[in-house]
């Protein structure tokens, strides 16, 4: 699921030091959940979901059918 997320925001063309702007937090802690250093609880993934211009859910299914 990380991945799809770094995939969107890299498709949106926003920049991990942006996104850590976007949700008040700071760039490293973008580096970290991107590199599976730290997890994101559900409510961080929603926002950090909503900060790059993308359907939570939807990426919550696109993972969901690469497990099949």
């Amino acid at each position: 699921m990380i991945e799809l997320l770094v995939e969107a925001r890299k498709d949106a063309g926003v920049t991990q030091v942006e996104l850590g702007k976007r949700i008040g937090r700071r760039q490293t802690f973008v580096s970290k959940f991107e590199l599976g250093e730290r997890r994101l609880d559900v409510a961080e993934f929603v926002t950090v979901t909503r900060a790059v211009g993308a359907d939570p859910l939807a990426i919550i299914k696109a993972a969901e059918a690469d497990r099949r």
